[in-house]
């Protein structure tokens, strides 16, 4: 076992190192100034420090974050090594006999064993921290409820597709990279698509705005930037949790805006038009669309890297892990150690991309509602509600950070107001009837 005991050690060291990168940071004091809102305010709104909860809170997060990246490399590295996916793939043939069948009990087999080892990391995360620092309302059942229908879809998605790389492989050995490489874009479009109407609504229920003065200035706000009114819903967040949140979701016909109720109920008006505004940037300036390509093409290169490597590491270990070829679904725990390996490598690439994405939808919300400091001040109310911090590790936002750092996108909101000069605003092609 000298190989997984050398992978042991880089995870560990790799998440020291990412604890080290915050832990060697001053520790900010907390800040007792409380944010007043007004509408018409154009004085630049202060970058708030955390207090003690929401450092303590950033440092357990960034710990789980780490804890949790060994543990999924460990996982399927513990599968080859100790050879208990080829025993599984064995033992599954003979009781399914044909392939699929025999693929489909190896799948069961080895979605329950691996919802298992991570159990316990998913309790503590999802659960106990939450608890801990006050961030959710989620009962024991309720979450052991969602925990099983999360396990139960990855299931169903592993039975009704997961066989068929290993298909494509078997049929195109030399070629196998290409033709996945093109069914990624069809399956991220196909799961987009369904997310909003099959999956969500087993865990929440979806709903058009109840405040009827807020949704019809909000519906005023779409019509402006060309969006179909019947695209806003709220969500029953606050069934499970206290945190604040809006996002797009869907794809094509089933593409939508969605409001957790907690945001509608703490945030103001103009806040929550800003809110508005730089998600319909997402919506308006075919944010997911870019995802889509950008990441199917991330896809497509690490799969051409897997198919050059697939070879030799197999043919290596092949006498220890029991399988000579990756089309052997015995090869469905390198495939899933494949899969995080050029996670790790392609976040800070795909991070990078989704920081300047969400960048570019604060400005289009800015330019559409021109509430800068009703923009600034969503931000710190969402902070301090949430007990995140302005300003993250260097590691952790290369790797980690989908958004920018909230001190920077109170400051943008502070300065940018192209149109108090006179000059041009970027997307103002997309705005109908400017104020």
């Amino acid at each position: 076992m000298p190989w997984l005991a050398f992978g042991a050690c880089v995870c560990l060291a790799l998440s020291c190192l990412v604890v080290f990168s915050f832990q060697n940071q001053d520790t900010p004091q907390p800040q007792t100034r409380s944010v007043q809102t007004h509408n018409a305010d154009a004085s630049p709104v202060a970058v708030p420090e955390p207090g003690p909860k929401a450092v303590s809170f950033y440092h357990s997060t960034i710990l789980l974050i780490a804890v949790v990246v060994v543990w999924n490399l460990l996982i399927p590295a513990g599968f080859l090594f100790a050879g208990v996916s080829a025993k599984l793939r064995s033992w599954a043939e003979q009781v399914g006999r044909q392939w699929y069948f025999s693929y489909a009990i190896y799948c069961a087999a080895f979605c329950l064993i691996y919802f298992l080892l991570l159990l316990p990391l998913i309790y503590y995360g999802r659960f106990i921290l939450l608890h801990h620092y006050d961030l959710s309302n989620q009962s024991f059942a309720r979450w052991l409820s969602n925990s099983a229908k999360g396990a139960a879809i990855q299931l169903l998605i592993g039975l009704a597709a997961g066989w068929i790389p290993f298909f494509i492989i078997k049929k195109s050995p030399r070629r196998w990279w290409l033709y996945l490489g093109l069914l990624a874009p069809v399956y991220l479009c196909f799961m987009l698509w369904i997310r909003p109407v099959l999956i969500d609504p087993l865990y929440y229920t979806f709903t058009p705005l109840q405040d009827k003065a807020l949704e019809a200035h909000i519906l005023a706000e779409a019509a402006r930037a060309g969006i179909e009114g019947g695209r806003v819903y709220q969500v029953n967040m606050s069934v499970d949790s206290k945190l604040e949140n809006a996002y797009v979701t869907g794809f094509m016909g089933t593409k939508r805006v969605v409001f957790y109720d907690t945001m509608l109920q703490n945030l103001n008006q103009d806040e929550l038009l800003f809110i508005m505004g730089h998600e319909m940037g997402h919506y308006v300036l075919w944010h997911v669309a870019k995802f889509i390509a950008f990441e199917s093409l991330l896809i497509l290169v690490s799969l051409y890297v897997a198919y050059r490597l697939a070879g030799p590491v197999i043919g290596r270990f092949k006498t220890i892990w029991g399988f000579a070829a990756p089309s052997d679904f015995a090869a469905l725990p390198l495939g899933l150690l494949a899969v995080w390996v050029f996670c790790l490598v392609d976040l800070p690439i795909y991070m990078a991309f989704s920081r300047h994405l969400e960048h570019e939808a604060d400005r289009f919300g800015l330019e559409l509602t021109h509430q800068n400091h009703a923009a600034a001040t969503a931000f710190v109310n969402i902070l301090q509600r949430d007990l995140g911090v302005p300003r993250q590790g260097a590691i952790p936002m290369i790797w980690f950070g989908s958004h920018p750092c909230i001190a920077d996108r109170i400051e943008f909101c502070n300065t940018y107001r192209p149109w108090e000069t006179g000059q041009p605003s970027k997307y103002e092609e997309y705005i109908i009837h400017q104020k």
